[in-house]
């Protein structure tokens, strides 16, 4: 999902400091709700795991250029359902940085752009789960069918930006509106994915509930809302 350099130049370059800065005021809205009910310890814990697996995702697991960018398995739904939005996101950004920092610096200059490409469908997502998602039923519990609207959500917006910003950068030329349509398709596949890795490893969470191991999720995955 980078959008490559050479994309999205010069003066173009403003508005994705605008999105970034926007989804961070978000961002930090989210995490001073968890402060203020007293949840440092397990925000804190959940953004260090979703650190580490956001970098795990763009790093280790396999990825592919396809068109205008690259696919890549970000499972974004799982992080949510297991650490929440707010250490989801952070992670999700943490994560973009180690992994522009240690092995791809030119992704560096994109940096606005692929976290607004993360961050925004993370949060459009959270958005949905409050609607799909029972007050009453656990993360843990839910369908296959609500986990596939959240991955779909979610994946959808990750190249729902990425086409933006293709377009956004370089216009609606043939070339570049192939490029993004091959991207699109190619995208698509982690939907079929998601959901199943959002279930496996629900299933798995399930058995640290009466552990002490289940301080380190979201309580929505043990509890009701």
């Amino acid at each position: 999902m980078h959008i490559e350099p050479g994309i999205v130049t010069g003066a173009k370059m403003v508005l994705s400091y605008g999105t970034a800065a926007a989804a961070g005021g978000y961002t930090a809205k989210l995490v001073w709700d968890q402060v203020k009910r007293l949840d440092i310890a397990r925000l804190a814990i959940g953004t260090a795991a979703s650190t580490v697996l956001t970098f795990i995702f763009f790093q280790v697991l396999p990825h592919f250029p396809v068109g205008v960018s690259e696919v890549h398995f970000i499972l974004g739904s799982t992080l949510f359902l297991l650490f929440g939005a707010a250490p989801a996101a952070i992670g999700l950004a943490l994560g973009l940085l180690a992994q522009g920092l240690l092995f791809a610096p030119f992704d560096l200059p994109q940096y606005t752009i692929n976290v607004t490409t993360l961050l925004a469908p993370l949060y459009a997502m959270s958005i949905l789960a409050r609607r799909i998602i029972p007050a009453g039923t656990r993360y843990a519990d839910v369908s296959y069918g609500q986990a596939l609207a959240l991955s779909t959500t979610f994946q959808a917006g990750v190249v729902a930006w990425v086409a933006f910003w293709a377009f956004y950068g370089q216009g609606f030329g043939a070339t570049n509106v192939a490029s993004v349509l091959s991207f699109g398709a190619a995208y698509m596949m982690v939907i079929v994915i998601e959901p199943l890795a959002d279930l496996a490893v629900l299933a798995g969470a399930k058995t640290l509930r009466d552990t002490r191991a289940a301080r380190l999720f979201t309580p929505r995955l043990f509890a009701a809302a």
